[in-house]
Formats: C-alpha cells, structure tokens, sequence
C-alpha cells in the first residue's frame, strides 16, 4: 500500500499529497525523495536521498541523478554535474543510465557546453531505446527542446517539445504533462509564438497551484512576467512568482545564480 501511495505522489496523478507515508525499502525512500521535489520540499527530499547514496544498485544511482536534478531547479548546473557524473558511474540498468545521461546533458546546457549537451543526448537516446521507463523518453525531449531553444532553433524547440508533450499524455504523471506543458511553453516563446504560449503558461499555473508543484509554478510565472498573463495582472504575477520563490526558500532550497 505504501508503495502504491509514494508511486502515485511521484509519478502518479496525485502529486501535491503531503504527508507522505513512511518508506520501508529503498525504491520507497527515493519515490519519496522525487514527491517532495515535485512540490519543493527540499529539505526533505535531500533527507531521503542521503540515505540511499550509499545503497548500491540502481536506486544509488538514482539518488544522485535526482539530487542533481534538484540542484539544477535551483540554478546549479556546475554542482549537479557532479551529481550526475557519480549516477552514471553507479548506473546498472537503462532507467538510471538514461536518467543520469540525460542530467549530465541538462547541466552542459546550463553551462553553455551545447556541443557536449548534444552528444550526451545522443548517448541517452540508447538507454531509452533499451526499455527505460517512459518518463526517461519524456525527460529527454525536455532537455532536447531547451537545447533547441538556447541555440536558438525554434523549429526543433516545438518539434521537441510537442513530442515530449504527446509521450507525457501517455504517462499517468501529472508532473511530468504540466513540465511538458511548461516546456512547450517556452518553445512557442522561442519560436516566435508568444499568444500561445501565454495560454498553455496560463493553464499550467493553474494546474500547478492544484498539484502543489511549487518549483513549477515559479518557473511559469518567471515566464509570464516576461510576456504578460491573459488571466493576471503583471502585479498578481510578479506576487505568484515571489511567493513560489519563498516557499521554496522556506521548504529548504537555495537558489544559485
């Protein structure tokens, strides 16, 4: 039963469910890490994770890929490479080969190493060939679309993020349809498309106050104050933003420039 709760929370349709239940295996332990990042909880995430570092197997690997990933919400890109050069070492099977793959791309990204973000995504398409879980196909088109976009290709930004968007309605996620939505979002902006991208931003910041997706909901109302709410002031948006930034602050995150 715990399992099923903790699996729903983290990949599942109920991600805003706090308190979550105890973990009584390591699987539980690190599908309770990825619940409380979803919703920001840092503190307690990173609690968990530390305890699975040194568990060996798949689910070590895990941990440091997912601390790295809650680094890079953050802004750290440079210390999550660390994260996930250690996952990739202690990868033993194509979900956490392709989780850390996937990260290591993210962070030469955020580190504006496009080249090398490239050829690691190409590295990361073969564990997910492989039979890694469909959320790693979807992690992938993420970061695919944000290459795209930060070498600024427009076209492939959509191209990318709509198939992440089409491969997330498959999945029972909720988290990973509203980041697919977010990216898509971002892709529309890169392209030139700035009306759709107010709607489908507008739309996931709704769904994001009723998921409790926190780092989610910062990052979308990061967007719309640049190109303007059809559902809220500029002020409600600036105050949505603020907010979501302290929440995260309170819950144990430390924001990096």
């Amino acid at each position: 039963m715990g399992r099923d709760i903790l699996t729903d929370a983290a990949f599942g349709g109920v991600p805003e469910r706090w308190p979550l239940p105890a973990a009584h295996t390591p699987e539980q332990r690190w599908l309770r890490a990825v619940a409380a990042g979803g919703q920001g909880r840092y503190a307690s995430a990173d609690a968990d994770l530390e305890r699975l570092l040194d568990a060996g197997g798949s689910v070590a690997s895990l941990a440091h890929s997912t601390r790295g990933s809650l680094l890079r919400q953050l802004g750290g890109h440079r210390l999550a490479r660390g994260w996930d050069g250690r996952a990739l070492a202690l990868a033993t099977d194509a979900e956490s080969r392709a989780d850390a793959l996937t990260g290591l791309a993210a962070d030469a990204l955020g580190l504006g190493r496009f080249a090398a973000s490239a050829v690691l995504l190409r590295r990361a398409a073969g564990p997910v060939d492989d039979g890694a879980p469909g959320r790693c196909a979807v992690r992938l088109g993420w970061v695919g679309a944000e290459l795209a976009m930060a070498t600024g290709d427009g076209a492939v930004a959509l191209e990318r993020a709509r198939h992440a968007v089409a491969l997330a309605a498959d999945l029972p996620s909720v988290r990973h349809r509203v980041k697919s939505a977010v990216v898509l979002a971002a892709a529309q902006c890169c392209a030139g498309n700035v009306a759709e991208a107010r709607a489908l931003a507008d739309d996931g910041l709704a769904a994001t106050a009723r998921h409790g997706l926190v780092p989610l909901r910062w990052a979308l109302a990061s967007l719309l104050a640049g190109i303007g709410s059809a559902a809220h002031t500029a002020a409600e948006v600036a105050v949505i933003r603020d907010e979501a930034a302290e929440l995260v602050r309170y819950r144990g995150g430390v924001w990096r420039s």
